[in-house]
């Protein structure tokens, strides 16, 4: 089929309209080298930093085709740690944009991503429930902590401790101790799930929200510190915790000190501090965002004196005497609510900025924008000054019908609150324009106007150029469905719910208080039909028109007399869109049954009919002078078929929610999607061919390597443990790895055996005979040695991978390695990596390797050469870091001067001059 008729491949092009997912969270950042306002959003599968003070894209990062789903900041401003829909984690950088590594190793989306204080490890939590800590450095994954039984919803790194605590929707929070791997302490105060946690003041408070209204505080202490006698004394202490000391394993202990009642009915949905910890965040899943302040330690203890003398004032009246160590702080007296900030729509994430004594806002709201604001905390209340939205690149509401102009140069998009111009060549907005709730689209001859058919049954005309709405006609008593320009280009017909079809005529009448003219329709005919219309559309050679009803029909009638022509019936449900080919001999319509049929005109008989999508196919369009049709539907898919030979094309996948709208360029080289993910992308016509025989292959590889990748977790021999694992997961990149390590040791084994028998015969004829060839192979990757191209192969295999792809390995080959691994590190190269792969291998196969007596003389050489190379190692990094101290002494005692300490000096500098003038401002 490829060789007698070829298709074009149509490839994704620009994404635009997104400020921000809903799925993710927004992050400031300040990046160094910049002075702009910056913040990160996830938009679908990229990450969008926006520069909000021009409101303009300051930079992109690249995804692949899952959804972001968090973005977590480095503590050195110069990485971002993005997690995704499919369980990747990514580590960016945003000093050349790149990728620098990759984690794989959860089954679902990833919901809790955060960096330690040394931005070194990275843990992330997932809806699979693991907790992996991954070690950036390294590349690798240290790690996987299985315990919770739902969703992970928080985990953070101690700064004084090597502990990790977890939250989730399970209702538990969990402590782990890093150094044992092991979960010593679970909360299970929480009766609802917990939906996100802060830890403050240096690790020794801990805020919970969780699904009802109350945050709950919690004091965290250290087993290792002395409590100091003059500290505030805290809130009651529960049975239970007291109950618990012995066994947390003398790390910390956890007290409850009492609960803050939020003014918010909904679950929270995140909080967050600034960097100095003297403002709390928290909001729920609605317009509202709470803002508490986190005393210091001076004031609560002037807190605690004023409580512990109003307590001796009135106990003196009542000639009582009072104990000071029964008046303690309340949590309200930790966390306390200044105010409420109302926003447009509902909060999807906040971040705060402490800047100058000012606390800055910026949230990512669930109707496309991002709103900024400066909040003036005082003693009384909370001021919101310079408020900016962020919204102009994107739609409020989603787009529900959209159209290209006759030269392929514009685009309209059209949502319940607006309508935009784009250029198509840089994806731009030209022009927004106020408008009411539209379902249907068209550009009138000329490109000057556009028309609308809104949801309250009018028709609204918009001039291009100047943006303003030049009419609004009452058409329809209730919903406009479809709008068709005829071929003609002198009229066009509408259908409605109102069970009418209407045909209206353009015409141009004087504009009041002007001698210019205008556009304008008049209503010429009137086709009433028996159920709704849901669409209309003209044939090409202006002599039928279809309508679909919604009795699941499509009717055809004859465009000069409106009589009746051809009934198409056969679908289960009403059809939603429906279009006619060029030359007028073939009909498609797709329905909420999820088929697509394919009609002929002649004889209104059903030439095919193809289960096309797995939800309601809501856009079907020929492409212009061909019998090539596309289809979008709710399953998040774009196809193309031939209505011909009504084979399956091409999927375009990229969307992550439903199509709910489609065009064609009039020429066919682009096709525009609209979808409920509020993103509108457009997808550009190549010239590369395409052969469907190798569509299918690509296809059935793609579900095959889905396959591999839900497969159950590796059983790791002498693993007994169910709450540690390994962190990778299998993969097809981790079976591929395998594979070509089987394959480079198979040559490695031919090609020594090719040189040993070489020097056999040199030494049995005394003579030095030519060397054999190299292996192609060999030649292809420039290894001059078998043992080079082994090596070469092994650091091939990313670092995140490299466990999975020797655990899959089978214990032939593990022996073979073992044997590869000894002669390394004989030659002392890769001391490092071969360690790690040896342990490893050491590990998982113990039993087997200590079994065979061929393997017992390759291990005890291991023995000795590993401790010898480490040691070498070792030595060698400390002397070359003994030279580097010993030269920057010697620089700094003849150039007078102190390495690193310049920026730090001056940036503390900056930071008393501005306390200086804030100071002077309350003063």
């Amino acid at each position: 089929m490829g060789i007698t008729k070829q298709y074009l491949r149509f490839q994704p092009g620009p994404v635009f309209g997104v400020v921000g997912s809903l799925k993710s969270n927004i992050v400031y950042l300040d990046i160094q080298g910049s002075h702009a306002k910056l913040c990160a959003v996830g938009s679908c599968e990229d990450v969008i930093v926006w520069d909000l003070k021009t409101q303009e894209k300051y930079l992109t990062l690249k995804g692949e085709k899952h959804e972001v789903t968090i973005i977590s900041r480095c503590p050195d401003n110069r990485h971002l740690a993005v997690g995704y829909n499919d369980g990747m984690v990514r580590v960016f950088s945003l000093i050349n944009r790149e990728c620098i590594c990759t984690f794989s190793g959860h089954k679902s989306a990833v919901t809790a991503l955060n960096y330690d204080h040394q931005g070194l490890q990275l843990v992330s939590g997932s809806k699979d429930t693991n907790v992996i800590v991954w070690d950036i450095v390294n590349e690798a994954g240290l790690y996987r902590l299985k315990g919770h039984k739902g969703q992970v919803t928080q985990a953070v790194f101690l700064k004084e401790k090597n502990v990790l605590v977890t939250s989730s929707k399970d209702t538990f929070i969990k402590f782990w101790d890093l150094d044992t791997q092991h979960c010593f302490k679970t909360l299970v105060n929480h009766r609802t799930e917990i939906y996100d946690f802060q830890i403050i003041k240096n690790g020794t408070r801990l805020i919970t929200g969780s699904a009802d209204s109350e945050l709950r505080v919690w004091e965290i202490k250290y087993a290792d510190k002395q409590v100091e006698d003059d500290e505030p004394p805290v809130g009651k202490k529960s049975k239970l915790e007291n109950e618990d000391k012995d066994d947390d394993l003398n790390i910390l202990t956890c007290v409850k000190l009492g609960s803050v009642i939020r003014q918010s009915r909904t679950h929270v949905v995140s909080m967050v501090t600034d960097k100095e910890e003297k403002v709390l965040l928290c909001h729920g899943n609605d317009k509202k965002v709470e803002m508490f302040s986190l005393p210091n330690e001076e004031d609560l203890k002037k807190r605690l004196s004023k409580k512990r003398k109003k307590a001796r004032l009135k106990k003196s009246e009542e000639g009582n005497k009072v104990d000071e160590d029964e008046v303690t702080l309340a949590a309200e007296d930790y966390v306390k609510n200044i105010t409420q900030v109302f926003l447009p729509a509902k909060v999807r994430s906040v971040d705060i900025e402490l800047d100058e004594g000012q606390v800055k806002m910026m949230a990512l709201l669930t109707n496309n924008s991002i709103e900024t604001s400066t909040l003036d905390v005082q003693e009384k209340g909370c001021q919101r000054k310079n408020i900016c939205s962020h919204g102009l690149p994107g739609h409020r509401t989603d787009v529900r019908t959209l159209c290209f102009s006759s030269d392929n140069t514009a685009i309209v998009t059209v949502s319940a609150e607006s309508a935009k111009l784009w250029n198509r060549s840089s994806v731009k907005c030209i022009r927004t324009m106020s408008c009411d709730y539209s379902l249907c689209s068209v550009f009138a001859p000329g490109d000057r106007h556009i028309i609308l058919g809104t949801k309250a049954g009018k028709l609204q005309i918009f001039d291009i150029a100047s943006g303003d709405l030049l009419e609004d006609i009452e058409a329809h008593d209730s919903t406009i469905y479809s709008i068709s320009l005829s071929p003609d280009k002198r009229g066009i017909l509408t259908g409605s719910s109102d069970k009418t079809v209407k045909f209206w005529n353009f015409e141009l009448v004087n504009q009041e208080g002007s001698s210019s003219k205008r556009l304008t329709v008049q209503h010429s005919r009137t086709l009433k039909m028996e159920e709704e219309v849901m669409c209309a559309k003209y044939s090409p050679d202006n002599r039928l028109f279809a309508v679909s009803l919604l009795d699941n029909t499509v009717k055809v009638f004859f465009v000069d007399t409106l009589k009746f022509f051809l009934s198409l019936y056969g679908h289960k449900l009403p059809v939603l869109s429906l279009d006619i080919s060029t030359d007028g001999t073939l009909l498609i319509s797709g329905s909420a049954d999820r088929n697509i049929k394919i009609w002929g005109l002649d004889f209104g008989d059903c030439h095919k009919s193809i289960f096309a999508h797995d939800d309601s196919i809501m856009c079907v369009q020929f492409v212009p002078n061909t019998h090539l049709f596309f289809s979008g539907g709710k399953d998040k898919k774009l196809k193309q078929w031939d209505a011909d030979s009504f084979e399956h094309i091409l999927t375009l996948e990229g969307h992550h929610a439903e199509i709910w709208a489609m065009a064609v360029s009039y020429r066919g080289n682009f096709v525009a999607t609209a979808s409920h993910d509020k993103s509108l992308r457009l997808w550009e016509r190549t010239q590369e061919p395409l052969i469907l025989e190798e569509e299918r292959e690509m296809e059935r590889e793609k579900v095959f390597d889905e396959q591999v990748g839900q497969s159950g977790e590796p059983v790791v021999a002498g693993e007994t443990t169910t709450e540690v694992g390994l962190a990778g997961k299998k993969s097809i990149e981790t079976v591929k790895a395998a594979e070509k390590l089987m394959e480079a040791l198979e040559l490695y084994k031919e090609e020594t055996a090719k040189l040993e028998e070489h020097q056999l015969e040199c030494s049995r004829t005394g003579k030095k005979l030519p060397v054999p060839a190299l292996h192609p192979m060999l030649i292809a990757f420039n290894c001059d040695s078998p043992n080079q191209y082994m090596i070469d192969n092994i650091k091939k295999i990313k670092s995140s991978e490299l466990e999975e792809s020797l655990l899959v390995l089978p214990f032939p080959y593990v022996s073979d390695l073992l044997q590869v691994l000894d002669k390394f590190l004989t030659l002392g190269w890769e001391t490092e990596l071969v360690c790690r792969c040896l342990f490893f291998l050491l590990r998982v196969h113990q039993g087997q390797i200590t079994s065979n007596q061929v393997l017992l003389p390759v291990v005890d050489r291991l023995r000795s050469a590993t401790s010898n190379r480490v040691n070498q190692l070792r030595d060698q990094i400390g002397f070359n870091l003994a030279g580097l101290q010993f030269l920057k002494r010697r620089l700094e005692d003849r150039d007078q001067i102190q390495f690193f300490a310049d920026a730090t000096t001056t940036r503390r500098k900056k930071k008393k001059k501005a306390e200086k003038v804030v100071l002077a401002i309350k003063t």
